[in-house]
């Protein structure tokens, strides 16, 4: 059995030792690293840049070669003599065409503006994630070590109130307490048990949002590293104003609302060039072939002469000497060759009449850059309450420590001297309890208070762009 203990500890201690240990830098490029929606705001950037590419090269001009083989049996026009024929005919045909738009109503130009714009807007989404996700980590992270503070306080509470119900038992065995005094002990002990299983439960429930947010599995137990916090540090003074002048037009939020707007502005554009003509070049070359192609190669006299009229007035014949014509199938080379084509032109297209489409996607352009006009103002107005609603946070936090401080301060003063009181026997085990557990409520309200100021400063410090470090 000893053997089996010694065993235990020694493994307790190194699986306890071996946990992972993090830091809130770990943590928050861990969860930037891992974090799905990051990751899907990234391919939206890809995709945005790929149509910022395209956009750039509908400048140059278009080059496209096609070509068909056709078989044809029984009756049918060959396509490049245009006569009927009445047998297999092998054709094909093949071409090289060119284009290249020389006015579209500006539409290209207004195009590449608006997916420049939106490539930058898709940036700062990306950018306004990544500030989400790092501010939920380190509230997280600060959560975690608020919790550890809260049940190292409850479990140090928890063994104060052993020893007391150690020595109420031990004073009740030889009578100089009552029952009453005793259960009164049991109670203080029972409560201390109780806080320390809501810390701890606490405490696990914050490690499970941690692992969750750095895509972690939870069941790969780590601990974190407690950075020094015990000293508040400089608490930010700037007023509002000045935080939200210094703020604004850096704050993702309010860059991903400014460049959507530009977008749909150019969006506008892009839809209005859809009144105006459009002029394109085109040219085209290319030659095709027929099995029916034929030519005469030469001509054989055949010894005889052919009538090929009279004379008017006497009727005498009109002789030539007759012949045979060689006929050959013509070759695919020089098909090609001889069935040369090349042709040049500009086609321009005048919107006159397409059922009003041009001009209600005109106002349906205006009306989204309307809107994104809106929600722009909306995202400045509600980032100009979120500065205000923080620095009036940050005062209260600062208030509610100092009291917190103050009235931990004079309930451990209090306690200390009912308890040395208590030693002697002036003050009996109910005012000793109801003093400790005063004291224990204003620990956890001063540790609560401390890494609220802490994170509320910290708040200050991220919307003006300051790393979120200790």
């Amino acid at each position: 059995m000893i053997l089996a203990a010694v065993f235990l500890l020694v493994f307790s201690g190194f699986t306890a030792n071996s946990q992972e240990k993090i830091t809130l830098q770990q943590a928050v490029d861990l969860t930037l690293q891992n974090n799905l929606q990051i990751k899907q705001s990234k391919l939206n950037e890809a995709l945005s840049g790929e149509n910022l590419k395209e956009s750039k090269l509908f400048f140059y001009p278009t080059l496209n070669a096609g070509s068909n083989l056709n078989f044809n049996f029984g009756q049918n026009v060959d396509p490049l003599t245009y006569e009927y024929v009445n047998e297999q005919t092998t054709s094909a045909n093949g071409s090289i065409t060119a284009g290249l738009p020389i006015f579209q109503g500006f539409r290209l130009w207004h195009q590449v503006s608006q997916y420049k714009y939106q490539l930058e807007a898709d940036k700062s989404n990306t950018k306004k994630i990544q500030n989400d996700l790092a501010l939920t980590v380190v509230t997280t992270y600060l959560q975690i070590l608020n919790n550890q503070d809260l049940l190292t306080a409850a479990q140090q509470q928890l063994e104060l109130a052993r020893l007391q119900l150690d020595r109420e038992q031990k004073q009740f065995d030889v009578g100089s307490k009552t029952l009453a005094d005793l259960s009164q002990a049991k109670a203080q002990a029972a409560t201390a048990e109780l806080n320390v299983t809501n810390a701890q439960n606490q405490l696990d429930i914050s490690y499970l949002n941690l692992a969750q947010l750095m895509e972690r599995d939870p069941g790969n137990r780590f601990e974190v590293v407690k950075p020094v916090v015990n000293q508040l540090g400089q608490i930010n003074k700037t007023t509002a104003s000045d935080i939200y002048a210094d703020a604004v037009e850096n704050y993702p939020d309010i860059v991903l609302a400014k460049y959507r707007t530009l977008a749909s502005q150019k969006a506008v554009d892009v839809a209005r060039s859809a009144l105006y003509p459009r002029l394109t070049f085109q040219g085209n070359i290319g030659s095709g072939y027929s099995s029916n192609r034929t030519k005469v190669t030469d001509r054989v006299l055949t010894g005889r002469n052919d009538t090929i009229g009279f004379v008017n007035g006497t009727g005498q014949k009109v002789l030539t000497p007759g012949y045979i014509s060689v006929i050959e199938k013509t070759k695919f080379t020089d098909q090609l060759n001889e069935n040369l084509y090349q042709s040049v032109g500009f086609t321009l297209s005048i919107p006159i009449f397409n059922g009003l489409s041009s001009r209600i996607g005109l106002r349906r352009a205006k009306i989204s850059y309307q809107n994104a006009q809106v929600s722009e103002q909306l995202a400045r107005n509600n980032f100009n309450k979120i500065i205000y609603q923080a620095v009036t946070d940050l005062r209260a936090a600062e208030s509610s420590y100092n009291s917190a401080n103050s009235a931990y301060q004079s309930s451990k003063d209090a306690f200390n001297a009912i308890q040395q009181r208590y030693g002697v026997g002036l003050v009996n085990s109910l005012d000793f309890n109801q003093a400790q557990t005063d004291l224990n409520q204003k620990e956890f309200n001063l540790i609560q208070a401390r890494y609220n100021l802490i994170f509320r400063n910290k708040i200050i410090d991220f919307y003006l762009g300051n790393p979120l470090t200790f």
